[in-house]
């Protein structure tokens, strides 16, 4: 299994026990928390970063789970749209739909990696951070801009490279002996 796929699966596992506590609770946001919410993990991130000390003893890798998990919430979200019964979605769909943007995103990458040549591998984990927050800000303009862009990717793929980044960031966290995927 392929880093990526390791890490997503560990995500997943935790979208899934998440899930058991809270039901599909989050179904309720907007895309606007949910990019809101996004930036609060990335500026904690950056934070810690430029601080580096932090008192709250959470690893930033937890944080960039949760960037990869809310990008996927943020898709299935425009993906599913709101209906009167959005929260009594069944967990199977929920899953089944996390699979799909999984997938879909993988192929982007490796479509990336096949263009770039996994030039990724020779950034610092600092400016996956500073990128997704760049990314970040520009779905804030597109939400403000009613979600219409001129010759910009739309918010899909922007959640798309959130999570890429987060990947990246992990896999550098994981080689440098600072997380484990379980």
């Amino acid at each position: 299994m392929s880093q990526f796929d390791q890490i997503l699966d560990n995500c997943k596992t935790l979208f899934k026990k998440k899930s058991k506590d809270y039901g599909p609770s989050w179904r309720l946001l907007r895309a606007s928390s949910i990019t809101d919410q996004l930036y609060i993990k990335a500026a904690r991130i950056r934070s810690i970063e430029e601080k580096k000390e932090q008192k709250i003893k959470d690893n930033i890798s937890g944080e960039f789970q949760a960037l990869i998990n809310y990008s996927i919430m943020a898709i299935l979200q425009e993906k599913l749209g709101y209906t009167d019964d959005h929260l009594n979605i069944p967990m199977k769909k929920l899953v089944d739909e996390y699979d799909h943007v999984v997938k879909e995103t993988r192929d982007l990458l490796e479509a990336k990696n096949h263009d770039y040549g996994e030039a990724w591998r020779m950034m610092r984990i600092s400016s996956y951070t500073d990128l997704i927050l760049v990314k970040l800000l520009r779905l804030k303009q597109m939400e403000e801009n009613k979600g219409k862009t001129l010759v910009s990717e739309g918010p899909k793929s922007n959640y798309q490279d959130i999570m890429n980044y987060a990947v990246f960031a992990l896999i550098k966290l994981i080689e440098q002996g600072k997380f484990k995927v379980k």
